[in-house]
């Protein structure tokens, strides 16, 4: 007996479908992390932090990163351990952390980030530019959420 989904059953195939790509991109992406004992959060982290300049707040840390805090920290703390970042507290406001990656987490972001970026080419490779830029559009709409207030106009 196969089960209808209520509702959009098109919307439905296209969650599996996004879901799937997700899932099969991510572990084609993990393979040269997970040699370095490293997560996609860590990586991502790293990257960020290394575009940004090699330090941000904590807070822009996750807004980048679009994640919770308790996982950004959880993340982080990873991190420190294994000696990639170092974390402390702001001298003009104690409640706030910042985060610096050390000069062995920029090592290891410029050893694995000509890997990693060929693997997310290589990801790809099955789509034409066109379709690339679809899809980046379609993903950009579907990560808009509706029920967010819509930002202030500028004075």
């Amino acid at each position: 007996m196969t089960l209808t989904p209520l509702g959009d059953p098109l919307a439905h195939d296209a969650l599996e479908s996004l879901l799937l790509a997700e899932a099969s991109v991510r572990r084609r992406l993990a393979s040269d992390l997970e040699r370095e004992g490293l997560s996609s959060s860590g990586f991502s982290v790293l990257m960020v932090l290394s575009s940004g300049g090699g330090e941000l707040e904590l807070r822009a840390l996750r807004a980048r990163l679009r994640t919770s805090k308790a996982n950004a920290t959880e993340v982080v703390t990873t991190l420190e351990t294994r000696g990639m970042v170092q974390r402390f507290r702001l001298p003009h406001d104690r409640r706030a952390a910042s985060v610096r990656l050390t000069t062995q987490g920029r090592e290891l972001v410029d050893r694995l980030a000509p890997e990693h970026t060929q693997r997310v080419s290589d990801a790809f490779a099955v789509l034409d530019e066109a379709e690339k830029r679809m899809l980046s559009g379609i993903c950009r709409k579907l990560a808009v959420d509706p029920s967010a207030e819509p930002a202030a106009a500028s004075l």
